[in-house]
C-alpha cells in the first residue's frame, strides 16, 4: 500500500503546487478509528494518481465545535489562523472526510476571507469511480445488506444525498433505506457540539434510536460518511449488542 504523504511546506520547498489539499481534521488525526478513514483516502488519492498534500502540524481545528457550542471568539481565532495558512500556500481545492470540516470550510470561511473549492470524500469517490480512475477492491462484504446513514452536515446542511449512495451502488450489495433518510434523516446525536459533552436528560439516547432504525431494516452494515457518526453508531451497536458492522463508505470500496 502506497502511504506516501507530503505536506504543503514540502511541496512549496520543491516549487510545486499540488492539485488538492487533504484536510485531515481533528478526528482523522487523533481518533484511532477515524485515522483508518484518513489512510483509506490517502490510498484512494494515490491509486488515482492525484497530487495532494496535507498541512501536517500547521493544521488546526476548523473551529466548528467552538461555534456550535457558542464560543464565537475561539471559532474566529482558529478560522483566521487556518485561513492565513491556507492563503499563504495559495490553496484552491480541499477534500475532507469530515462533514463538519466540509461545512465550515465551504460555507463559513468565505466570510472571513477563506474562499476555496471544498469537496467531501464521498463526492470525490463518486467522481473517481464514475471516471474509472479507481475501482471496487475486495469482496469481504459480499452478500451483506447495507443501510446508509445520512450525516446532518452533509445531508440537510448541504443537500448532498446522492453522492454517497452512488458510491454504494458500485458495490454488489443490497442497499436498504431506513425509515428516516435523506432530508428526514435522524442525527446520530453528536452534532452541535454534543460530541464533547454529556447528553441532556431524556428517555433514550439518539444514537440508540438510530441504531434501532438501522436494525429494523435487517441490514448487516451501517455505512456512514462522518467520523462523529462512525463513533456514535459504533457505540450504539455495542450498547444494544447488535450484530451489525459500521463502516465509512471508503472502507466498503477498498476492502483491504
Amino acid at each position: 500500500m502506497n502511504m506516501e504523504v507530503k505536506t504543503m511546506a514540502e511541496f512549496q520547498s520543491e516549487g510545486i503546487q499540488p492539485e488538492l489539499l487533504f484536510w485531515v481534521g481533528c478526528a482523522g488525526s487523533f481518533d484511532s478509528r477515524a485515522q483508518k478513514i484518513s489512510k483509506k483516502l490517502v490510498e484512494v488519492l494515490n491509486m488515482a494518481k492525484i497530487s495532494f498534500a496535507i498541512l501536517g502540524q500547521e493544521e488546526s481545528c476548523t473551529g466548528d465545535p467552538a461555534r456550535r457550542a457558542g464560543n464565537e471568539f475561539v471559532f474566529q481565532m482558529l478560522a483566521l489562523q487556518n485561513i492565513e495558512t491556507l492563503n499563504a500556500y495559495a490553496v484552491k481545492k480541499i477534500v475532507t472526510t469530515c462533514p463538519h470540516c466540509f461545512n465550515t470550510l465551504k460555507n463559513e470561511y468565505p466570510a472571513l476571507g477563506g474562499n476555496y473549492e471544498v469537496i467531501h470524500h464521498s463526492q470525490l469517490l463518486k467522481s473517481l469511480l464514475d471516471e474509472g480512475r479507481i475501482k471496487v477492491e475486495g469482496d469481504v462484504f459480499k452478500g451483506k445488506k447495507i443501510t446508509y446513514h445520512d450525516s446532518c452536515y452533509l445531508g440537510r446542511a448541504n443537500d448532498i444525498y446522492e453522492a454517497p449512495r452512488s458510491v454504494l451502488e458500485h458495490l454488489d450489495n443490497e442497499i436498504v433505506e431506513m425509515h428516516r433518510s435523506r432530508a428526514n434523516g435522524l442525527c446520530c446525536g453528536a452534532g452541535g457540539g454534543q460530541m464533547f459533552k454529556e447528553d441532556e436528560p431524556g428517555n433514550k439516547r439518539i444514537n440508540i434510536e438510530r441504531v434501532d432504525e438501522a436494525a429494523n431494516t435487517g441490514a448487516d452494515i451501517i455505512a456512514v460518511n462522518c467520523p462523529f457518526c462512525l463513533t456514535m453508531m459504533n457505540d450504539g451497536v455495542k450498547e444494544k449488542d447488535k450484530n451489525i458492522m459500521v463502516y465509512d463508505i471508503s472502507e466498503l470500496i477498498l476492502q483491504k
